[in-house]
This record gives structure tokens, sequence and C-alpha cells, in this order.
């Protein structure tokens, strides 16, 4: 007999017309803070979870991620992806510019959604978004935020790979923009290029942990 694969839940409240939001590329010392929004319905989303192996994007290899962001980007009611530049962030901090990218997400979105599932414990939202909740943890709690992590991750690790043609020391290919320590010995031996972050710290916190 099977054991049922554990992963998010298809919705928080049943009947809400909910967008998930999630950001990629907080801990990096170079490139955009990327965010996306993603407004699914139910049965899609248990779908993505039972038939095509959803959750947080951080559990998933490459192959995995690639594959789901296809069907999400085909199968969602609606999706949008923003990008935070490295001169914004180092002019509003690396908080505000994660909080930006998703506030314009969810205004790039083409349906409105009824209620915002926020992916960490707060939220900085602007005039006109709807109502929200934050959720420590919830790309591996809810669907549309687990979708929303997978494409905020693919698209920014795409836009880095891109940059890298460009500036191919600093092992963009492979660590899309993280302190790895080739990364750190290239910003060394090199200095930093123009899509590296003035401000980034060696260990920068996380800043959506606890409350």
């Amino acid at each position: 007999m099977g054991v049922e694969r554990p992963g998010p839940a298809a919705f928080a409240v049943e009947g809400r017309l909910e967008a998930g939001c999630d950001e990629a590329g907080r801990g990096c010392l170079a490139g955009p803070v990327v965010a996306a929004a993603v407004l699914v319905a139910p049965q899609t989303a248990a779908d993505w979870i039972h038939a095509a192996g959803l959750d947080d994007s951080k559990k998933l290899n490459e192959a995995a991620r690639e594959r789901l962001r296809l069907r999400i980007e085909s199968e969602a009611v609606a999706w949008s992806v923003a990008a935070i530049s490295p001169e914004e962030i180092d002019r509003i901090n690396i908080l505000e510019a994660s909080f930006a990218a998703m506030r314009a997400a969810v205004v790039g979105l083409a349906v409105r959604p009824d209620h915002l599932l926020i992916d960490g414990n707060r939220f900085r939202t602007a005039p006109g978004l709807p109502d929200h909740t934050c959720h420590i943890g919830g790309d591996g709690r809810y669907a549309s935020i687990a979708a929303a992590s997978i494409l905020a991750k693919t698209h920014r690790d795409a836009l880095m790979r891109g940059l890298h043609a460009d500036f191919p020391h600093y092992g963009w290919d492979r660590n899309v923009g993280y302190p790895t320590p080739h990364h750190r010995r290239a910003l060394a031996e090199f200095g930093p290029s123009p899509h590296h972050r003035c401000t980034f710290r060696s260990s920068p916190p996380d800043l959506f942990s606890g409350v």
C-alpha cells in the first residue's frame, strides 16, 4: 500500500482567490532580488502537488524546478515576476527591496487576487494591494507560495547565467551570485562588477526568520 507523498496544501482558505508570493536572491552578493506572485486554482494546485511533485524550490533539483516552471506558467490562473536591481537594493536595503519586488509582482498579475499569502514573517504592503497573511516556511506549506518560489528561483538563475558570459570569472553560471568560496576569491582578485551589491555582507542575516 503506497504512502501519500507529503507536500504543500492546495490553498489556505477554501473559496478564496489566493496569490502566493516569494522571492529569490536575498542572500546574494550580486544580481537583483527577484519575486514572483502566482494565483492558482485549487484543483490545478492539487495536480501540481500530487502528480508533478510541487514543493519548496529549495527541496527540488534544477530539472524538477524547470519542469514545474513550464507547468506553472502554462496552467496558473495568473503569474508575474518582478526584479529589483542591485542599485536599488543598495539604496533602500535588501529587506525593503524584497518587499518592493513582491509588491511589483502582485501588481503585475493579470487577475486580482482576494488575498496574498506571503512567504516569511513580515511584509510591507502598499495602498491598493489585497489583504495578506505571512507564513514562515510558506513555500513548503501552500502550493501558490511554492509555485512562486520556483518562478522566482528559475527566472533569477536564468538572468544570472545570462550575465555570466560578460563576467565569467565570478562563476555565476554555477553560484548565480551567492557567496561561494569561488565567488569570494574572484571578488578579492577582480573586485566587484557593476552587478555586485555595494552593501553586501559576508553572512547576510535571515531577515525573514523569527517573529
